[in-house]
């Protein structure tokens, strides 16, 4: 009995350890720059850097099985699979539109152009610049779900109707954290408004 309570101690204490570097390595991630202009009480109003993208466009489906999909692909160029094999650094927040379709995102790091990336293996993997933007956000924890993802989308549209602010084209989900982090996820949906 005693050597079963001593290995699930050390086993509890590894989990938390393990928990506690990658918890570090996502903030030490380059994530997409941003100032806060207004909080509100549950959400706030963010002014966020012009940035160049890759994405994939995605038929429609569950939260999961698009997300798998789109990460596999993205993943897949940032970690070599480009014409020069080039390893590309991982960025902060994954980004979802959510619409008719899904597209999903990853921020391309500082430093680097329409230029100087290199060309993805994956025809579908491809790149746009977006200008500087006002955005509505509203953050919950935990693991995102169609179901959470939904609930924040119309917690957000509420406030900003309670707000008097407009809201311009589709919500997005923002999530934050690599799967493999257990505690302090992040998880946040926006959309553009006229502020």
């Amino acid at each position: 009995m005693k050597v079963m309570l001593i290995a699930l101690l050390v086993i509890v204490v590894l989990f938390f350890l393990a928990q506690g570097f990658i918890m570090r390595a996502t903030r030490k991630t380059e994530s997409h720059a941003y100032t806060v202009l207004k909080t509100y009480p549950s959400f706030e109003i963010r002014n966020y850097k012009p940035a160049l993208f890759s994405y994939v466009v995605m038929q429609s489906g569950s939260y999961k099985a698009v997300s798998n999909k789109g990460f596999s692909a993205l993943a897949g160029y940032i970690f070599g699979g480009n014409e020069e094999k080039q390893q590309i650094a991982m960025t902060t927040p994954v980004t979802m539109i959510m619409a008719d379709s899904v597209t999903m995102k990853f921020k391309i790091p500082e430093g680097m152009d329409l230029a100087t990336i290199p060309k993805p293996d994956n025809e579908n993997v491809r790149f746009a610049a977006e200008p500087e933007k006002v955005v509505a956000a509203i953050t919950f924890d935990g693991w995102a779900s169609d179901e959470r993802i939904a609930e924040y989308t119309l917690k957000l549209k509420q406030l900003l109707s309670e707000n008097n602010i407009a809201y311009i084209g589709d919500f997005s989900f923002l999530g934050y954290n690599p799967p493999f982090e257990m505690v302090n996820r992040r998880n946040e949906v926006v959309v553009e408004v006229k502020f």
